[in-house]
């Protein structure tokens, strides 16, 4: 019997205009949101593209600490250096869909959340008041193929930008289009 594909989840952090990312870096400052982005991916699978784990890297001086770190890229050639944690790298998105996992969190960029859209299961979506300037945007979501169950409104301390923790579940083929 062969194990079914890891549940897929996206979680990203999304201005009101779509924008996720600005120069390969977060165009705001949102503690509560990565606070709660290491509460759900701590001893988790987390995927990204290059150019994300090249932006945490740059960032921490290693991979995310307590996470399996899996790289999706077109580089063939391409590795991290060997002092950066727990890290793999793939090269196309059927990789990803036969890890030996339950769960894989998919945080970014841009082009991966389009590539894994069709295959999630859910959204993890932290959705921000604000439309910054950027040049990373998330995928629409489709509201006949997504459930949204929104958070509450809530207020950063540090920023005072306004933001809610909202929850997608894939509809079921017979209530798409409801």
């Amino acid at each position: 019997m062969s194990k079914s594909a890891p549940e897929l989840v996206l979680l990203a952090a999304v201005a009101r205009n779509r924008v996720i990312g600005h120069r390969n870096d977060l165009p705001w400052h949102l503690p509560e949101d990565l606070r709660r982005f290491k509460a759900m991916t701590v001893g988790q699978t987390v995927a990204m593209g290059r150019k994300t784990f090249d932006a945490i890297t740059a960032r921490l001086g290693r991979a995310l600490p307590e996470r399996t770190s899996v790289v999706l890229t077109r580089d063939r050639g391409w590795k991290p250096l060997a002092d950066m944690g727990d890290v793999r790298v793939i090269h196309h998105i059927d990789a990803l869909m036969a890890m030996p996992c339950d769960r894989i969190f998919v945080i970014g960029g841009a082009d991966i959340y389009r590539q894994t859209m069709p295959f999630a299961h859910r959204l993890e979506i932290t959705e921000i008041d604000t439309e910054p300037q950027g040049d990373a945007l998330f995928p629409e979501i489709d509201p006949a193929r997504w459930q949204r169950v929104p958070g509450e409104a809530l207020q950063s301390v540090s920023s005072g930008l306004g933001f809610r923790f909202s929850h997608y579940e894939r509809r079921r083929p017979s209530e798409e289009g409801r």
